[in-house]
């Protein structure tokens, strides 16, 4: 049974870790002091690597990060100053004047080395400087978002299909097929662009762009998601066929050792990405001041399969993917699938109301603490097999920063903060 007890004691775990453990670990770390933005690459200890690659994913997702941080009243002012050197960083040394957007690789000192397009990148550069100028006032920063937006929409836009593109050149050639993703669509991306396109929309108040983010949630209904199981199809050719989900060449764990040059089975779906997708959804209704009840049941779908197939009741944590119908087929555990599953699930209490959604919660939320959590240095451990034996140990990377972390503490303290409002001693 729910009591108010082991919500109390949840909610004290997540305050602990996020005050005395994440937070400053990334107040001390991250900026790089010679050239400013970020260095992302830290070892298990949280020392530097020695790489120095800048990726404008991890410089706009740390800005982000900073910047909620001192929106949720964190830092007295320090947080938004880490963020605000960051932004400086990415417009002086990421923004691609010529041919618009934003490049992808810098070296430290801010020398472009891979300068395509991405759509990931972009939904986030979207995400950050709408975040950074709600907390900040700067007007420049949400012009230059508003600016990205535009970028998307003029050169991403699949006027065909509906959509977008996702992986161009420099000049928004498309790039090539296959693992360049020139000729595919996703569902993460599109996500991302409902989560950026929401953002946007809290800062500007423009009903183009609550119209926008309306058309984003309409369509991954419409396209992205299962007709017959509510769950997420990851990827798609340009007219929408589904296709095996294939590991891109620049997306988080390119590098692992995996066996699927075929690409997943078509009957699959990530529980991770359905849970994100769900709190997200939830986050941008209330945003766009929309009801969620036409949404319950779909999002109660994707929250029921997460629980009973991408839970471990055993070992604690939830699986990476699975069929739509049956058991986790890929049961690594991820550190981000865990914090978007921390959120999700807490969401799920409070919107759907089942008590199994709390006991998901606390599976993952066990998981997190005994074993995610490097609790000598403050950040979480990157992925875990299915026994939870760390396959990886670095705490920070290109893709692996404060992002999902921080986000996820932040979002689960006000969500558990409801939760004991709600119960009765």
């Amino acid at each position: 049974m729910l009591s108010k007890e082991r919500v109390a004691k949840a909610h004290q775990e997540i305050q602990h870790h996020l005050f005395n453990e994440l937070l400053p670990f990334w107040t001390t770390r991250g900026v790089d002091p010679k050239y400013g933005g970020f260095l992302t690459y830290l070892d298990k200890d949280g020392n530097p690597t020695g790489e120095t690659i800048k990726t404008m994913l991890c410089q706009a997702r740390m800005i982000y990060t900073y910047s909620s941080a001192h929106r949720a009243g964190l830092g007295e002012g320090k947080f938004l100053d880490i963020a605000g050197q960051g932004v400086d960083f990415l417009i002086n040394h990421f923004l691609d004047k010529k041919y618009g957007g934003w490049y992808w690789t810098c070296a430290q000192d801010g020398t472009p080395l891979d300068r395509a397009k991405i759509m990931y990148g972009h939904s986030f550069a979207v995400y950050s400087l709408s975040e950074y100028s709600m907390a900040s006032g700067d007007r420049e920063a949400l012009d230059l978002a508003e600016q990205t937006y535009s970028v998307i929409k003029t050169r991403a836009a699949d006027l065909q299909h509906g959509g977008f593109g996702e992986f161009f050149e420099e000049d928004w050639s498309p790039k090539a097929p296959g693992v360049y993703g020139g000729d595919r669509k996703s569902l993460d991306v599109h996500m991302h662009l409902m989560e950026a396109f929401t953002n946007l929309y809290e800062a500007t108040g423009y009903h183009g762009h609550k119209t926008d983010t309306q058309r984003v949630i309409d369509l991954i209904f419409e396209r992205m998601v299962h007709p017959e199981y509510g769950t997420g199809i990851a990827q798609f050719a340009f007219d929408w066929t589904p296709l095996r989900a294939i590991l891109f060449k620049n997306v988080w764990g390119s590098d692992r050792d995996v066996d699927d040059e075929e690409g997943r089975p078509l009957n699959n779906t990530s529980f991770g990405h359905n849970v994100e997708f769900c709190w997200l959804l939830k986050h941008a209704l209330d945003i766009l001041g929309m009801d969620v009840e036409p949404y319950k049941e779909r999002m109660r779908m994707m929250y029921e399969h997460c629980v009973r197939y991408g839970i471990d009741r055993e070992r604690g944590g939830v699986y990476c993917e699975g069929p739509n119908d049956g058991p986790a087929r890929e049961r690594n555990k991820e550190f981000w699938q865990q914090a978007e599953t921390l959120v999700g699930m807490l969401d799920a209490c409070l919107v759907l109301g089942d008590e199994k959604f709390w006991d998901a919660y606390e599976n993952v939320h066990r998981f997190v603490m005994d074993h995610v959590i490097n609790h000598e240095v403050g950040e979480w451990y990157p992925l875990f097999d299915e026994n939870n034996n760390r396959l990886w140990d670095y705490m920070g990377h290109a893709w692996k920063i404060n992002y999902h972390t921080i986000r996820a503490a932040i979002q689960s303290e006000k969500r558990l903060t409801a939760l004991l409002a709600n119960l009765k001693d």
